[in-house]
């Protein structure tokens, strides 16, 4: 079974994908590999007046003749939502064998987030492309600019310059409070038809997904089918609030087969706002290269007066013999051994990155060691570039 993250690209471009992807277990994108144009004037953007976009009452159509309960809840958030959310059409040129140019195309989705037009879609829509061309629910399109993206999430905002009273932007929800069983509404564009609406129910929270060779936490699994175009589109809750991006499909056949999984929006909360302002996430650092061993993380290197040298952490000790023998050799038996960072137990190098980089330069995380067989409790304050200056 394949973890596909995109389809849409030209015959030619999927041939080659398609003798590269033979094997099974590989992310692959749901749309096609591309990259926006020029970067615009940079727009301040509030998750507060994000928020207040939210529907407080849904469209009332639970009085229109014929419609059920659920029919009419169904209908409500499509009414409500569907203008959020943007097709878009990507071109990229390759070079191929003897020197020809082959030009691919491909089709996501994405949701306005404000009145100055920025929009939330996966990286991989736009990563590569030459052209980003954006078209709204009135069928008005809009060449699109890149503002800024963050490839280890899958997300990436893009920037349209069209009159604010034809944007509807769409709210952030708390998907902290998400729980199985609850019903959830996909959005998007799956195989170019615009504006498509599928429902379901949120099959798991708190999943894990490898892009990029990193591992993305708290995704969200569902059984709502997404399908290529759809990446990037949103997933929605009963109040009409985003609570995801549509990110993958894990598929034998690269199309829905009812396990889809979306990007959480309290991650996409956090990573928003650092791209319209600065193009990129500012990541913290903590200085330590980590070994995977059987006991836990092992602290194979420390950044001289880094980080996490200065807070204390053991590495390994260099030792110098003397006399005909003489020389140095590591004993790795006095480093110590980082089994948690915040009180949450860490088992891999990506589980101790994803805690570190959910937090800023400057803030302290708890590492907890293992040291002389007893754990110890290590406070590091992270460094990194102040993103202020």
């Amino acid at each position: 079974m394949r973890f596909c993250l995109g389809c849409g690209v030209s015959a030619f471009v999927g041939a080659l994908l398609a003798l590269a992807l033979q094997s099974e277990n590989i992310l692959r994108p749901v749309d096609a590999q591309e990259k926006a144009g020029e970067r615009v004037t940079r727009a301040s953007f509030s998750l507060e007046e994000n928020r207040s976009f939210a529907p407080t009452n849904l469209p009332n159509v639970f009085n229109r003749e014929g419609l059920t309960p659920e029919e009419a809840i169904n209908v409500a958030v499509y009414e409500a939502i569907n203008k959020s959310v943007v097709n878009i059409n990507t071109k990229s040129s390759h070079s191929a064998l003897l020197a020809f140019e082959v030009t691919a195309e491909g089709t996501g989705s994405g949701s306005i987030l404000d009145k100055a037009g920025h929009i939330v879609t996966n990286f991989h829509v736009i990563a590569d492309a030459n052209d980003v061309v954006v078209t709204l629910h009135d069928g008005k399109q809009y060449d699109a600019s890149f503002i800024g993206a963050d490839p280890e999430n899958d997300v990436a905002v893009i920037r349209v310059k069209a009159p604010p009273e034809v944007l509807y932007p769409v709210a952030l929800g708390d998907s902290s409070h998400l729980r199985v069983g609850m019903k959830c509404f996909a959005i998007g564009n799956p195989f170019g038809l615009e504006r498509t609406l599928t429902t379901g129910s949120i099959s798991s929270v708190d999943r894990s997904l490898q892009i990029r060779n990193r591992s993305i936490k708290q995704i969200i699994q569902i059984d709502a089918a997404i399908n290529p175009g759809n990446s990037g589109g949103p997933l929605l809750d009963t109040h009409g609030r985003l609570i995801g991006i549509n990110t993958a499909i894990a598929s034998k056949t690269g199309q829905s087969a009812g396990v889809g999984f979306a990007i959480p929006s309290n991650l996409v909360a956090r990573v928003v706002p650092e791209l319209i302002r600065h193009g990129k996430v500012i990541r913290p650092e903590i200085g330590v290269r980590l070994l995977k061993t059987e006991k836990g993380l092992l602290v194979a290197q420390l950044q001289p007066n880094g980080p996490a040298d200065k807070a204390g952490l053991h590495g390994p000790k260099v030792v110098r013999k003397t006399g005909i023998l003489g020389g140095t050799r590591i004993d790795y038996g006095a480093a110590d051994i980082v089994v948690a960072v915040d009180e949450e137990e860490v088992k891999s190098q990506s589980d101790f990155l994803s805690v570190v980089e959910s937090k800023r330069p400057s803030d302290q995380v708890i590492v907890t060691v293992l040291r002389e067989g007893r754990k110890v409790n290590v406070p590091v304050t992270l460094g990194g570039p102040n993103p202020e200056k």
